[in-house]
């Protein structure tokens, strides 16, 4: 399984537009993965309401998971998304 923890970066979290920008992420990733704060449960990731109901704020760290072929590569691009301020953009 591939594993990649990454900081929330957007300066709303993962709420509103940083949150829709994500989620259109990993749905063309095609693949399923999941997203996690610490000591909460696996979430998939591409929901928007499984993601906004994280109450990720700027400074979390969440976890993303796969066993799905090609999830490392996906986890690496989905991590330098969240580490960008989306809002900035």
């Amino acid at each position: 399984m591939a594993e990649r923890q990454a900081t929330v970066a957007s300066s709303s979290g993962l709420h509103a537009r940083p949150a829709k920008l994500f989620v259109k992420a990993v749905q063309e990733k095609q693949i399923p993965i999941t997203i996690a704060v610490d000591g909460g449960p696996e979430l998939d990731a591409r929901s928007i309401l499984s993601l906004m109901g994280l109450g990720a704020a700027q400074g979390t760290v969440v976890t993303l998971r796969s066993d799905a072929e090609g999830a490392d590569a996906a986890l690496d691009d989905l991590v330098a998304l969240l580490e960008t301020d989306l809002d900035a953009q």
